[in-house]
């Protein structure tokens, strides 16, 4: 029989702690490539809060920790505790690298396998492994709830990628960057290891592409014993499509988390034409201001965030209803965040200067959605950088696939502009775009090596408002998860 989703904070399992039975008023939010990296949700699970993983791109970032030796040993530790071991042998034969990658020009990642839309290829497998390490590191030694991060825009990977997460006992999944109504049925189905099938969105076709993904196959038929059905929190910028979603049971989600456009990373583009201010950001009006009263109406916890870093922010929208807030720029820039220590360094050093500028940029990422760049020296928001590196896309996670005279591609706005007018793209939507895989990657301190030992320059991203710096950090010093939860606390009452 399915499992019934229930709201969060319920327990999926009786082993469940006592931190997995309260509602957290808390969402440590999932941010770039590995920022939110097992580290920083541990730090914040063990503060009784909802510590979340990022979930994009997990196969690369397994596979480039093991090729630069896994210092440490966690992700060896974890892949010894998943449970088709000859599964996790699979990734330490191809990618593990006792003496690391070494310091010589020709020292490159070995590349990883993409996800294409047929389904059953290696970086299914790799996609899993890379889901389970990280959330089973984020959950170890502690009782706390872990949730994970994912964009509905990566659509292949969703499957694999959640049961990854569910084998390792991920406690909920996050989901935005567009319509997450596919989410709540493949929990259930991935719970029960039951083959699922995830609607592709394909350019060019009326029809979506059926893309199946097998568990139980992926398994060899090693399936563990029951496995829990993740909550799951829809990531929506209006209550117009929080609505759309609860309506039918079968999209129905457990709770949401409302962003608006002051958040970091992605944001949804203004409602109405695109309008831009004189800096050449997107106008955002009345209309892009959540409705907390409709909110409120549906009947199911939601949090707000984007700008909600305060202890008085987090009064502010309990007082409105909401079961809390989600932070992440705040949580971005501290000692257990997974953004390299030399660009957290630069950024609290410019903002505690004044220095600092955050642009929503409108062309930077290839989805085409406002994206925040940190303009920082010698990273993708300078101009100059990012005319100098040679485009490339040997990752491809926002690759979008298109119906051609060709049959079926894949074809992203920051991949060589020929390629891209090749598969029929528009090369004006070329224009100012940057390779957010390989940016994101860099700035975690994963960034690959191109020929002549040239390494790939980071692309970070932040939120505009970084008006909680002063109270956490006055003298740009160095702080904590546990600073920040703690700091938050007095304006949830805790």
């Amino acid at each position: 029989m399915p499992q019934t989703p229930t709201p969060l904070p319920a327990a999926r399992t009786p082993a469940a702690g006592p931190a997995a039975r309260r509602r957290p008023w808390l969402i440590q939010g999932g941010m770039g490539v590995g920022v939110s990296g097992w580290r920083l949700a541990r730090a914040v699970s063990r503060e009784g809060q909802l510590g979340v993983v990022s979930g994009t791109a997990l196969d690369v970032v397994l596979a480039r920790v093991l090729q630069t030796g896994d210092p440490g040993g966690h992700a060896r530790r974890a892949l010894s505790a998943f449970p088709l071991p000859e599964l996790a042998q699979t990734a330490l034969d191809c990618y593990f690298r006792p003496d690391g990658l070494g310091a010589g020009p020709d020292a490159r990642m070995r590349t990883t396998p993409r996800l294409r839309a047929a389904g059953g290829s290696p970086a299914e497998v790799l996609t899993v492994l890379g889901n389970f390490v990280e959330v089973w590191l984020a959950k170890e030694g502690h009782d706390g709830v872990v949730g994970v991060n994912y964009l509905e825009k990566i659509q292949l990977a969703t499957a694999p990628a959640m049961f990854g997460a569910i084998l390792a006992g991920v406690d909920h999944v996050l989901v935005g960057a567009g319509v997450p109504g596919q989410i709540p049925a493949l929990a259930d189905r991935l719970a029960r290891c039951e083959p699922c099938v995830t609607r592709i969105a394909v350019e060019g076709d009326e029809r979506p592409l059926d893309h199946v993904f097998d568990p139980a196959a992926l398994l060899a038929g090693h399936v563990p014993g029951p496995l829990r059905r993740p909550g799951v929190l829809a990531i929506v910028s209006l209550p117009v499509l929080a609505a759309y979603l609860a309506r039918d049971e079968a999209t129905r989600p457990d709770g949401f988390v409302i962003e608006t456009s002051g958040a970091g990373g992605h944001s949804a583009p203004p409602r109405g034409p695109m309008r831009l201010d004189g800096a050449g950001e997107p106008v955002y009006g009345p209309r892009d201001h959540p409705d907390l009263a409709k909110m409120a109406a549906l009947g199911l916890p939601f949090w707000l965030a984007g700008g909600q870093a305060s202890p008085e922010a987090v009064a502010a929208a309990r007082a409105a209803g909401a079961a809390g807030v989600q932070i992440g720029s705040a949580f971005a820039l501290c000692e257990e965040s997974g953004m390299a220590r030399t660009l957290r360094r630069e950024l609290l050093d410019r903002a505690h200067a004044g220095t600092l500028t955050v642009r929503n940029d409108p062309e930077a990422s290839p989805t085409a959605f406002p994206f925040k760049v940190a303009e920082l020296p010698g990273t993708l928001s300078e101009p100059e950088v990012a005319a100098s590196r040679r485009r490339v896309c040997d990752l491809g996670f926002l690759r979008t696939p298109v119906r051609g005279p060709r049959g079926l591609v894949y074809r992203c706005a920051a991949e060589p502009v020929a390629a891209y007018v090749r598969k029929g793209g528009d090369p004006a939507d070329t224009r100012g775009r940057r390779c957010l895989c390989n940016g994101l990657l860099a700035t975690t301190g994963l960034a690959q090596r191109r020929p002549g030992g040239r390494a790939e320059p980071p692309l970070v991203t932040i939120g505009k408002d970084l008006s909680f710096l002063p109270r956490l950090s006055p003298d740009a010093s160095p702080y904590t998860a546990a600073d920040v939860v703690r700091w938050l606390a007095a304006g949830a009452g805790a």
